[in-house]
């Protein structure tokens, strides 16, 4: 019977699922919705996984799946999801952790580097609680400074009709329609790349969003660095706001991070971060080096 491992990596947008064997040899790939496993709960978060796997391993379970989710953020949370994972039949042993460790395996198979993500949420490998950005609390804050330029409170911005435009209601509508649950508020996030595009064409609220928000990456960043003293680190730069490599955002954080960490490595991470899951798995089932290149070079 074929030994298989499992890769999960879920985000609040999407989740990606690797099932391979033990040679790196690649089974499949799955995608699905996002999910979030604070949000939700254990039991949610695993009946949602089953879903998206079960028939995929109906022959023989994964021996080992490690599973990295948006929503994982404290030692309770990993060894709640890791009991009822390894309750289900379709994988043996189960290892869980944040969705940034994802990114950190996926972008480098060295010991010495930090990870920020920065899609619709943000989070820095080693770093779990106090901050500010992704998608979707910007977009909370596109929101809130719309309705200041609606009402005259605040400065006049493109960020009022970015806001009007993409919901096709006026402002105070959009805002009434978050409050009460019609708009839910993670739907905010996707005006993030419109809000990127308003800094860059001059918008002066704007800019000060996207300053915030390479400020956020860049501090987190750092101070990764300094706690695990990894001055001349590579740092991995990924989720949707970050991994394209390109535009006033990732400018900001390079630039910024040149000023701060000159020694360290930024790069944007272009593989997808479920082969960060896959390869964990692999060496936690024991797996050899070569199949580490393999499953790599399939992903």
């Amino acid at each position: 019977m074929r030994t298989l491992i499992l890769g999960v990596d879920g985000g609040n947008s999407k989740t990606d699922v690797v099932v391979a064997n033990l040679e790196g040899d690649l089974f499949d790939r799955v995608r699905g919705p996002g999910n979030n496993a604070h949000a939700v709960g254990a039991e949610a978060t695993v009946a949602f996984l089953g879903g998206l796997v079960e028939r995929h391993l109906a022959d023989a379970p994964a021996s080992r799946g490690v599973f990295y989710l948006c929503g994982v953020d404290i030692p309770s949370d990993r060894a709640t999801l890791a009991a009822a994972l390894e309750r289900e039949p379709w994988v043996e042993r189960a290892t869980v952790d944040n969705d940034v460790f994802a990114l950190l395996r996926a972008g480098t198979d060295a010991g010495d580097a930090v990870a920020v993500v920065c899609g619709a949420g943000i989070n820095c490998a080693g770093r779990e609680t106090g901050d500010w950005g992704g998608s979707v609390l910007l977009g909370r804050e596109v929101l809130f400074h719309a309705a200041r330029a609606e009402d005259g409170r605040g400065e006049p911005t493109a960020l009022r009709d970015i806001v009007a435009g993409h919901f096709g209601l006026s402002v105070p509508e959009v805002g009434e329609a978050v409050r009460y649950g019609r708009i839910p508020a993670t739907r905010l996030g996707e005006l993030a790349p419109a809000v990127v595009a308003a800094a860059e064409a001059g918008d002066p609220v704007a800019h000060q969003l996207v300053d915030r928000l390479a400020e956020e990456v860049v501090l987190m960043a750092v101070r990764a660095l300094a706690d695990l003293e990894l001055a001349g680190a590579t740092i991995l730069l990924g989720g949707g706001m970050l991994r394209g490599g390109a535009g006033l955002l990732y400018d900001e954080v390079v630039a910024r991070l040149a000023e701060r960490a000159p020694a360290a490595k930024p790069i944007a991470v272009t593989a997808p971060p479920v082969l960060g899951a896959a390869l964990d798995a692999l060496d936690a089932a024991g797996a050899p080096v070569a199949a580490i290149t393999r499953l790599r070079a399939a992903v």
